[in-house]
């Protein structure tokens, strides 16, 4: 046990490193990075490189890292970060979204998808001490991240630049009038936080010993998972929320075993968000802002289709089954099912303005509620779908029913780790869904008792689907109960001043979206017939928003034409997987900043 105790505070240590650069830009941007793992997997690959192939040191290896992930931050800021400047936070949330698909994917088509040595710049096994069996890079990690949080501290509180970050996390608009430059400090610290996370990287690989330039997104999000337990914004709270996810997740996969680790990290989060939504530290003032609320911009003309031009491109949908090839409607299927999800998801975060993270997890659920009612209890496809639809919806209910009471950020976070807390389940959840060894043999999807085994005729359920979930859909962003999501995603104190209770409608409509995420879930699992929880990840969750950003996140239409754009044409063009996930997040990017609207919008009501 004091061995384990021992690896949780040297690896909660590295945690924190990577977690201080992300409060750190946090509390000067108001924005979570989420490239920031994706920064940690750039040092780590860097160092990776210049360790193996060029032979260099510990120390020549830091400097190497530091002027790499230094040089990323800058441009990556310059290109992305600052031209969303003025615009609401959730542009630039989207954008860093966006970015660390880009860098993840780059990487892996620079340095290859396989699994690799991580150079062994320092020994790891050589010590021994009280029992405990050590090596002197855990020393030397222990040493460099207190080392580097020291000359922060100091950097920030005696540094006259540090001064200025520090008057511009306090308040933004206030420095800016005290004469500080406000942009270039903002960039100043994104690029410390880049190098904090490079750093962060060369420790990590030389823990895990093997590494992969996909690693950043699971390292990324138990970053940011520290620095919300500590308090976003706060560097003395990141450092509290590393060292504690550290040892939380060493204690427990040493007593369970390695299924549990996003169980543990992301319960965690889930219940310090409940009992403490601020974190240990965090400034209780944040609780008022919404930085991951409202709707984007609609300044540009929208493009819209008239009542003909809907009709006939229902019909030539209808009727491509009988002109496709098995092939293209297997695309279709795919183009249609993500599109379902996709549709929903325009209730949430378009009419009532709440940026969601995870909803890959409610599609998992959907997606295994369907397979085991058909399986196990011998419904017919019909009802399973339906049921998926519900038991997906109160799954997640239930999940964040303690959260809709904070507001902003914090909503959104613990969207993320209600959709891992799902798919983390089901995969230590052995006896009923077999765990990492998924469902096989899932029934072929049925109408009126016939199996639909063509690709054909799979396409077909999937667009009667799709157009039935357009229909409700629309007919709800029509209703009374529409308006009041339009209402709160407008301005939410107002609808709030009006007596509307905006926690309670974000739920339903949050509800909502999981339904129709459930429904998407249940078609893929019984036209894939096999499915387990490596389909259901957080590019998943990414792919959904960035279709809706580019249809426009306010347009069931444009939902479906951003799902025929971004998983059509790339299956169609036979675009390889990492070229395909880079270029989600070039179109996420170049969306949020030349036309955040999407291509399709509405009008707003006067």
């Amino acid at each position: 046990m004091v061995e384990t105790l021992f690896s949780g505070l040297i690896h909660g240590g590295v945690y924190a490193l990577a977690a201080v650069g992300m409060s750190l830009v946090f509390g000067v941007t108001n924005v979570a990075n989420f490239a920031q793992g994706s920064l940690v997997a750039v040092g780590m690959m860097t160092a990776w490189w210049v360790g193996s192939s060029l032979g260099w040191g510990l120390v020549p290896t830091i400097l190497a890292v530091v002027l790499v992930t230094g040089l990323v931050g800058l441009i990556t800021n310059l290109l992305v970060i600052t031209p969303l400047e003025g615009r609401q936070p959730i542009a630039a949330l989207l954008g860093t979204v966006g970015l660390g698909q880009v860098l993840d994917n780059g990487m892996q088509l620079i340095f290859g998808s396989q699994t690799r040595p991580f150079p062994q710049l320092l020994p790891t096994h050589n010590l021994h001490a009280l029992g405990i069996s050590f090596g002197t890079s855990d020393l030397v990690m222990g040493l460099v991240a207190l080392a580097s949080m020291v000359a922060l501290w100091a950097f920030l509180t005696y540094g006259r630049t540090g001064q200025a970050i520090r008057a511009t996390s306090q308040d933004s608009q206030a420095a800016l009038q005290m004469g500080v430059p406000v942009t270039s400090i903002r960039t100043i610290a994104f690029v410390i936080g880049s190098i904090l996370a490079g750093i962060a990287g060369i420790f990590i690989g030389l823990f895990k010993t093997n590494i992969n330039p996909m690693d950043g997104n699971a390292i990324g999000m138990t970053a940011f998972v520290a620095a919300a337990i500590g308090g976003l914004g706060s560097i003395p709270g990141a450092i509290i929320g590393g060292l504690v996810l550290g040892l939380a997740e060493a204690v427990g996969v040493g007593l369970f075993g390695d299924g549990v680790h996003d169980l543990i990290t992301f319960g965690t989060l889930l219940l310090v968000l409940i009992l403490k939504p601020s974190g240990f530290l965090g400034r209780k003032a944040d609780m008022g802002k919404e930085p991951m609320t409202g709707t984007l911009p609609e300044a540009a003309r929208p493009i819209r289709l008239p009542l003909w031009a809907n009709l006939g491109l229902a019909a030539a949908a209808l009727a491509t089954p009988f002109i496709f090839s098995d092939h293209l409607a297997g695309i279709g299927t795919q183009v249609a099912i993500y599109a379902i999800a996709a549709v929903g998801l325009t209730l949430i975060s378009g009419s009532a303005g709440q940026t969601i993270l995870g909803l890959a997890g409610p599609v998992a659920v959907g997606a295994y509620a369907s397979a085991l009612l058909t399986m196990r209890l011998h419904w017919p496809f019909t009802l399973s779908l339906l049921g998926a639809a519900v038991i997906a919806a109160v799954a997640a209910s239930l999940l964040t029913f303690p959260v809709w009471k904070l507001s902003g950020h914090y909503v959104a976070i613990a969207t993320i780790g209600v959709g891992a807390v799902m798919v983390a389940v089901i995969r230590i959840w052995e006896p009923l869904t077999r765990g990492s060894l998924g469902l096989q043999g899932i029934p072929l999807p049925t109408f009126l008792g016939k199996p639909l085994y063509t690709q054909q005729m799979q396409y077909l359920l999937d667009l009667v689907v799709l157009l039935l979930v357009l229909a409700v859909t629309s007919r709800i962003r029509t209703s009374h109960l529409g308006h009041v999501f339009e209402a709160i995603g407008e301005d939410g104190q107002a609808a709030w001043s009006l007596g509307i209770r905006t926690g309670a409608y974000k739920a339903l409509a949050y509800a909502l979206a999981c339904g129709s995420a459930g429904i998407a879930g249940a078609l893929l699992a019984h036209q894939y017939t096999y499915i387990d929880p490596t389909l259901f990840n957080p590019t998943m969750s990414t792919l959904i928003l960035t279709i809706i950003v580019l249809g426009g996140m306010k347009s069931p239409t444009g939902a479906v034409i951003g799902s025929l754009i971004l998983v059509g044409a790339p299956e169609l063009l036979r675009i390889l997987p990492e070229v395909r996930i880079m270029a989600y997040g070039l179109v996420l990017i170049i969306f949020i900043i030349c036309r955040p609207q999407g291509l399709f919008s509405t009008k707003r009501r006067a």
